[in-house]
Parts: C-alpha cells; sequence; structure tokens
C-alpha cells in the first residue's frame, strides 16, 4: 500500500523560506497563516554555536491525534497515508488544533487578506471560502497527487505532481515519494541516511522524516 512522506535534509536546508512562499503561492493561505514553516533553531555556545533550519509542517502522521479527538469526522486519513479535513464536515471546534503536537493546524474565523479589506488579484484567484470557520492545514498538495494517478506521473519525480514545496527548495533538501515502494527515491535515501522524526515517542507514526547525516 503506498504510503506518501517527505524527507527534509538538515544538511542542506538554509533557512532561505522558499518552500514557505511557494506553500502560501500555491494554496493561497490568508496572512498569517502558514501551513509550511521553517524553525530557526540555535545550539550550542558562544563561540561554538550552531543554527539548525527545520522545515514543519503537517506530518500526515500514520495514527494521527487529530483524527480520533475531531467529533464531527472531518479528520479522515486516506489509503495513500495523507491526513486530509471535509471541509463540508468541520465545525470549527479546534479539538484537532489542541491534539496536534506539531502546531500545524489554523482557523481563521473570516477572511482576511493581506492588504485590508480587498483580496489582491492572486488572492482572489486562490481564495476558497469552505477554508473560513475551519480547521485547515498542509495537504501535501493532494490535489497534484490525486492528477498523478490520472497523467501516469509519480509524485517526487515529475514536478507537476510533486508538493509545490519540494519543487521550490533551491537547495534540494525536500524529497518526497512513497515510503512502501523499495526502489522510490525516499526509500533508498532513508537506507542510506541516518534521520529521526519528530515525537516519534508519542507513537503518532509521522510522515516527515529529518536526515542528520550518513549512516
Amino acid at each position: 500500500m503506498t504510503r506518501y512522506v517527505m524527507v527534509a535534509d538538515l544538511r542542506r536546508c538554509v533557512g532561505c523560506q522558499t518552500c514557505t512562499a511557494a506553500c502560501k503561492h500555491a494554496n493561497g493561505t490568508p496572512a498569517g497563516v502558514q501551513w509550511r514553516r521553517v524553525l530557526d533553531l540555535e545550539s550550542g555556545e558562544y563561540p561554538d554555536v550552531r543554527r539548525t533550519f527545520v522545515p514543519v509542517a503537517c506530518m500526515h502522521c500514520g495514527d494521527p491525534p487529530c483524527m480520533s479527538v475531531c467529533p464531527s469526522t472531518a479528520t479522515y486519513r486516506r489509503d495513500d497515508g495523507l491526513v486530509g479535513v471535509d471541509y463540508e464536515l468541520c465545525i470549527g471546534c479546534a479539538y484537532c488544533a489542541v491534539a496536534c503536537p506539531y502546531q500545524a493546524r489554523y482557523i481563521v474565523r473570516q477572511a482576511d487578506f493581506a492588504y485590508g479589506a480587498e483580496p489582491t488579484a492572486a488572492e482572489r484567484a486562490k481564495f476558497d471560502a469552505r477554508r473560513v470557520a475551519v480547521s485547515t492545514k498542509c495537504t501535501f498538495c493532494s490535489d497534484r497527487l490525486d492528477e498523478a494517478a490520472v497523467r501516469g506521473m509519480t509524485p517526487g519525480i515529475d514536478p507537476e505532481v510533486t508538493p509545490a514545496c519540494v519543487n521550490a527548495c533551491i537547495a534540494g533538501a525536500l524529497t518526497f515519494g512513497d515510503r512502501e515502494d523499495e526502489q522510490s527515491n525516499v526509500s533508498q535515501l532513508l537506507r542510506e541516511t541516518a534521520h529521526f522524526r519528530m515525537h516519534e515517542d508519542l507513537g503518532t507514526d509521522p510522515g516527515v522524516y529529518y536526515i542528520v547525516g550518513e549512516r
């Protein structure tokens, strides 16, 4: 069975936030909402100080805590591993936002635009009224993945059906693909590197891996 995952190479990420901008452009998220963020972490003590940039978003967990607390069954898990939200069922209660250990959920109670009441042309083109007063988050660009099966393309290989953040990464730090396919790009990468997943100890089975070095 397919399990789409993302791999972020922390040795490569330069903290440029291009993935954040690409996500916002592709999904038209409102001001202040970033489905994809890059954390800037500092470690060590002067003069031996190190900065590490960590891309974060919805982890598309195998056992998502946001789904089990949803009273309206709006949060669901697809057969390919993606966790989605049915905007028609969501009641905006924010239980999922509280349950998510990755702080990946957003709820905007009214239409909000970057420069006041009127949207820019770009915002108007991407505006989705269904996403007001409901829970939203990173979708792994599920619309592109759905198109992959129709067009006979491979997510993570063919840019047209690959998440926008992966396509935009200038450092090649992000990789996307099917973990269950032993020959896929992500499977080969995970076999060759030392990596971890955030809050894996919680039993969420997150679908985002972080590379820290060679095996």
